[in-house]
Order: structure tokens, then sequence, then C-alpha cells
């Protein structure tokens, strides 16, 4: 974070007049703006500084933004953003899967942009990844995982963390905390906190996908989030919480 405690926040886009926008509108809201007009200019600001939101086009000339974004998750736990000037729901999904944490259609409104950059820094605060497991900890342990909840983080028994999005930390609390209960969809989406902009059905399904593969020994036959057809989901118990 820069200094006097403002938020910073990196702008990849290769269009000049979209940075310009951006940084104007959203330095006069009190935020710290870097740009950058391509990934080797995103590396080196990442580089030199720490960063709370990365707001990323989809589609760049050089390069290809889902292919960053992923690079982006798999270094940091920075918050993504996605912006396309495409409507195709595929292309949200894609952008979904491979690391976004929330997505915007150009053209933009920027008091809707400015919300929702506010909402994913005010989650992403309560995230700390250089936290360790602590016996104060609210905490639900399920097979060899781990699930802090104060922390937000996930770990495994020895202590190795998994990076979660947002999304899939929030859906994962939602089911693990409700062990063997069959939910909806829709029941997910309203009890999900981390999910809270622009959520349909499809994103569920997407975020479902990425959790088995982080947590399931063999993702196409997962031991612990269970597909209830025509239903919905289940989490498959026993699910044992610190006292």
């Amino acid at each position: 974070m820069s200094e006097l405690g403002k938020k910073t926040l990196l702008i990849v886009d290769d269009e000049p007049d979209i940075r310009h926008l951006l940084t104007d509108a959203l330095a006069q809201k009190g935020y710290q703006v870097r740009d950058a007009s391509q990934g080797s200019e995103m590396w080196q600001v990442l580089a030199e500084q720490s960063v709370d939101l990365v707001i990323m086009d989809l589609y760049l000339q050089e390069e290809d933004g889902l292919q960053l974004a992923r690079e982006v998750r798999e270094r940091y736990a920075t918050p993504i953003m996605m912006l396309t000037g495409k409507g195709d729901e595929t292309d949200r999904i894609l952008g979904l899967e491979l690391a976004a944490d929330d997505y915007m259609m150009k053209p933009f409104n920027l008091r809707e942009l400015t919300a929702r950059i506010h909402a994913l820094l005010r989650r992403s605060a309560t995230i700390s990844p250089l936290q360790t497991l602590n016996s104060d900890h609210e905490c639900l342990y399920f097979g060899k995982w781990i699930l802090d909840l104060t922390a937000r983080q996930l770990r495994d028994q020895q202590g190795e963390e998994v990076i979660l999005t947002l999304g899939e930390f929030s859906l994962l609390e939602t089911l693990a905390t409700r062990p063997d209960r069959v939910l909806s969809r829709e029941q997910i989406i309203d009890l999900s906190r981390g999910l809270e902009t622009e959520v349909f059905d499809r994103t569920v399904d997407v975020l479902i996908l990425r959790l088995r593969r982080k947590l399931e020994a063999n993702p196409k036959a997962p031991e612990f989030i269970k597909t209830q057809r025509g239903l919905g989901y289940l989490f498959q118990g026993p699910v044992a919480k610190s006292s």
C-alpha cells in the first residue's frame, strides 16, 4: 500500500484514452493509480510496489489478457477486475475461470466501476496472506484441509497455503459451514458474501470447478463438493470446527 494509507490500483489497458480516463477518475477518489499498456510494464510495476487491485483489459492488442491474469493469480493474491468491450457470456466465464474476481463491460459507468472497486478492496482487506494459523482463529477441518475463517486462508495439514480468490473463498465458506446440506445455486448466491456483483447461475458452476481443481485429489470424482443433479451442490462432511 502507498503512503498515507492510499490504496494502489494498477490499470492494464492498451488504449491510452481508457488509461487516462480511469487514472484521472480514480485519483480523484483518493486512490494512487499506476498504469501499464502491456505485460512487461505491468510486471515492472508489480515488482516495484505492492498493488491492492489490478484492473485489466481482457483484449490487449499484443497479448492475451486472460493469460496475463492467470499469471498474476499464480504469483499474487491481488484481486483482479477484468474489462472487455465484448458482451459474449463465454468471455465473461473464461475471465472468471482463469482469474478474475469481478468483470465489467465497456463502455462502463464510472460510478458503478468505482463502487465495484471499493467492494473488492473492502472484501480483500480481510485477507492477510502472511497470517498464520492461530489457536484463537475460527477454523473448519475436513479431509487434509484447514479452512481458517478468521484469516480467510485455506491450508493443508503441512501448513501449505492454497491461494483462493475472493469468490472462491466465499463459496467454500458457504458450503463448508453447511455440510451435508443441498444448496441450490440461488441459495449459494444469496449466502455467499463474496459474490455480490452481477452473479448468475453459471458463475457458481465455474467457481465450483475451480474449487474442485484446488481441493480434490480427482476433480472428476470429487470427495467434498458433490453435484446434486437438478438441485444444486452438497458439501460432503464430516466437517469439524475449532473449539
